[in-house]
């Protein structure tokens, strides 16, 4: 697989008149502060790559779900469309649905159009997906036209999934294919993007709002390609007019949580307190930082995402402009040629595995054998019995319902089988195991009891799309998914 950064130069920091520093600081940071595990990191100053990295069992060339960064992904098609004369965001959204014209009667509906979708101000207050799937379970766009805004469209701001799903289909309605099938020789070739798959309903289609796996790079080549003014080389892949109109607000979010948060809403793009950003659950970033001529990609697993772009802005913007060593700069190639994650957290005095992952490796013995059955309350209510085997290559077997995932189980490291990643360690009668779903920001705790028989379930994080732990994947042409 073709990494982007083949498409973007690698310079060292203390070329570029960075220090190092503050980079091996966000590193640091990243894995200092609570509730934060990083798993990639792609930082690019003055068009060159000046940081580059990932968290084993994570990888470069690993796909990584990065949920509503999807969202600006889709903005961007929309924007191509635009400037191929397909579509115009004056459109009215009924005008694409003829089919709806006469169900739809609502008048404030009727006064909707694209832009109002892509800056996520229809009129709706709050969020409309399950009020759009209750009105028609099959048809998302449907139930969204048959739920009426509360406000004129275009003068309240809703973080709202139908109007990213419905931009999506406009697309596919005006080009004849696929999102994917629109944007790979638009904008993934030549941002040198291979990997690229989304998630899609059971009608076929691309959620748009979420559901997109690629690379860390290509998150990072989004962002650039913004900085750029939608160029890229010798090809302009979005005109410089439309990137002026996406990064800027278009909607207020001065009631939104935090400062980052606070700035606006553009299309599909948050205005940041430094530039701009596609943000995805759980720590998904492309920062577009136009002021200190900066990009940073991070993906990882967060619930704290203002921790996250507070410790961006605190140790990455100091270090620009402010010189820098080569010394330094080999003690972060280092660092970021040797990251890994921790594996399982060392368990509590009851024996239930604890937050700390702080290991006493003095206490963890060879692998037990055997079958454990999910023991009631768990996170995960369709796993139902989790088996490990320890002839030849240790085993572990996730059994839910009829299907059983099988990984090779990594005793005290990580061990990568397909999208599956385990850490076990045996700690007296509690087998651990740590399941990393390499290509989504997820990870499985198990804490399987020898004299019980059962094994508790626990996700660090709780995936947001797919009842299923074999979907936690990138999914292939014949996936679908419910949500």
């Amino acid at each position: 697989m073709t990494s982007t950064t083949t498409t973007l130069p690698t310079r060292s920091p203390s070329d570029l008149g960075v220090d190092a520093r503050g980079l091996l600081a966000l590193v640091d940071g990243l894995e200092a502060t609570p509730g934060v595990e990083p798993h990639g990191l792609v930082v690019v100053h003055r068009g060159a790559v000046v940081a580059r990295g990932w968290w084993a069992p994570y990888s470069a060339e690993r796909p990584h779900l990065v949920y509503s960064v999807s969202k600006s992904f889709t903005a961007t098609a929309v924007g191509i469309a635009a400037d191929e004369g397909l579509l115009t965001i004056d459109d009215t959204v009924i005008s694409w649905f003829p089919e709806l014209d006469a169900e739809v009667t609502d008048e404030r509906t009727r006064r909707m159009r694209l832009r109002h979708l892509l800056a996520m101000a229809s009129g709706h207050r709050t969020e409309t997906l399950d009020r759009a799937e209750a009105q028609d379970p099959t048809n998302v766009v449907r139930g969204f036209l048959l739920t009426p805004p509360e406000a004129e469209p275009g003068s309240v701001f809703a973080y709202n999934q139908p109007c990213t799903y419905t931009l999506a289909e406009v697309v596919r309605r005006a080009s004849g294919t696929s999102l994917v099938g629109y944007l790979r020789p638009r904008l993934f070739d030549p941002l040198g993007v291979d990997v690229a798959a989304w998630q899609r309903d059971a009608s076929g289609a691309e959620l748009g709002f979420s559901g997109l796996h690629t690379t860390t790079d290509a998150v990072a080549a989004l962002g650039q390609l913004h900085l750029q003014q939608g160029r890229w080389g010798d090809e302009q892949l979005v005109s410089a007019a439309w990137v002026a109109e996406a990064s800027r607000s278009h909607a207020s979010t001065a009631h939104e949580g935090s400062a980052d948060w606070q700035q606006g809403y553009g299309f599909q793009f948050w205005v940041s307190t430094h530039g701009y950003r596609a943000d995805g659950a759980y720590g998904q970033f492309s920062l577009v930082v136009p002021e200190h001529d900066l990009v940073v990609a991070i993906t990882s697993q967060t619930t704290d995402t203002r921790a996250l772009l507070d410790l961006v802005w605190a140790t990455v913007l100091p270090a620009l402009g402010a010189g820098g060593s080569a010394d330094d700069d080999a003690r972060l190639a280092a660092r970021l040629g040797a990251l890994t994650l921790p594996g399982v957290a060392a368990p509590t005095g009851d024996g239930a595995a604890s937050d700390d992952t702080t290991r006493g490796a003095e206490t963890v013995g060879a692998p037990a054998a055997g079958t454990w059955t999910v023991a009631a309350g768990g996170d995960q209510p369709g796993l139902t019995a989790v088996e490990v085997t320890t002839e030849g290559t240790p085993t572990l077997t996730l059994v839910e319902g009829d299907h059983r995932l099988e990984a090779a189980l990594g005793l005290g490291e990580w061990r990568t089988t397909g999208p599956l990643a385990t850490w076990a360690e045996q700690h007296g009668d509690h087998l651990l195991v740590d399941v990393v779903f390499v290509e989504t920001p997820h990870r499985l705790h198990l804490d399987a009891d020898r004299g019980t028989g059962t094994v508790s379930v626990r996700w660090r994080t709780a995936p947001l799309h797919g009842p299923d732990l074999r979907t936690l994947r990138a999914p292939g042409p014949d996936d679908v998914a419910t949500r």
